[in-house]
């Protein structure tokens, strides 16, 4: 058994709402629970959306849900999801810190969907304990919480924690949960409602693969490609880039022009720029700890570098 429940046998999932939140993902989350009731035929699951203060909370789309309590007028909940997407870091308050480090102590699970373990983190709960998160807010997370140990994940159930990277991986986490308390025959008949071919397992990929995103089938390219990805932080020159895929460095430059209209090196700077990027407007480090993070060296190169590409400088994107 996964969720703790309640006296009657079902289970009371609550949702915490936070500012920005995604509503894709907390309503991923609430179908199958409604339709798992249908097909059994009786309320096994119910849910209650809360609030830190009581009314309701715009999501990232700037639509709000009416039905939200405070969550100083609710009971303490059983299993509780946090439902956060942009910007975590500006609606992290202590007095939700100490009202999750209560239900921790008290024994209730405690999730988190998307960018949520954000305030997970904050409460010092996610110590120990393998964390999914959406493959976007990763990058920054890990500047921000190096000791933790993030997966690729869809999601992580890790005893009385739960981690969900959010977007449609929702359903994937609750079929898994309907899966687990009722059985594989009720899970495949949600499944089937929603038009899927199957339920995810946990350890899918977040993303599509390289090929398919860009595009590209070449075996050699896009072995440089995640190489690429994978050094931003300290580049790789051309000459070593193309020793690892066992080519010539005018073949690369051919490959590059082909299928990328650039060069290496100018795909490479823009795949450092956008990192940084990345981290200017979602992470707390300074910019000279991105500047580095992301392999420029110097200040000046960085500052010039990042306003052609994006015609605005660094302190201009804080």
């Amino acid at each position: 058994m996964i969720l703790k429940p309640d006296k009657d046998g079902a289970f009371t999932i609550s949702f915490l709402l936070l500012p920005e939140y995604a509503m894709v993902a907390l309503l991923s989350a609430i179908e199958p629970l409604r339709v798992a009731n249908r097909f059994a035929g009786r309320k096994i699951f119910r849910w209650q959306l809360l609030s830190e203060d009581g009314p309701p909370v715009a999501a990232s789309n700037l639509l709000a849900l009416q039905q939200t309590v405070a969550i100083c007028d609710a009971a303490a909940p059983l299993n509780i999801f946090v439902c956060s997407s942009f910007n975590p870091k500006d609606y992290i308050r202590d007095d939700t810190i100490a009202w999750l480090k209560k239900l921790n102590r008290g024994g209730s699970l405690i999730g988190a969907m998307d960018t949520g373990c954000y305030l997970l983190a904050a409460a010092g709960l996610l110590k120990k304990h393998k964390i999914a998160l959406h493959w976007e807010a990763a990058p920054s997370f890990q500047e921000d919480y190096p000791e933790l140990e993030l997966t690729n994940e869809l999601f992580e159930v890790d005893h009385n924690l739960i981690t969900c990277a959010g977007g449609t991986s929702a359903i994937d986490l609750m079929l898994y949960i309907i899966q687990e308390e009722l059985g594989h025959g009720l899970a495949i008949k949600v499944c089937e409602q929603f038009i899927k071919s199957g339920i995810r397992q946990k350890s899918d990929k977040q993303r599509i693969d390289l090929s398919a995103r860009l595009k590209i089938y070449h075996p050699r390219l896009l072995r440089v490609l995640e190489k690429m990805e994978a050094n931003l932080e300290s580049p790789l020159s051309t000459k070593e880039l193309a020793k690892y895929a066992h080519i010539s460095v005018r073949q690369m430059e051919r490959l590059f022009r082909s299928f990328l209209n650039d060069s290496p090196s100018g795909y490479y700077m823009k795949l450092r720029l956008e990192r940084s990027r990345q981290l200017l407007k979602e992470s707390s480090l300074s910019i000279s700890e991105i500047r580095i993070i992301c392999g420029f060296n110097s200040a000046p190169h960085f500052t010039r570098s990042y306003r052609k590409q994006f015609a605005r400088s660094p302190s201009e994107d804080r």
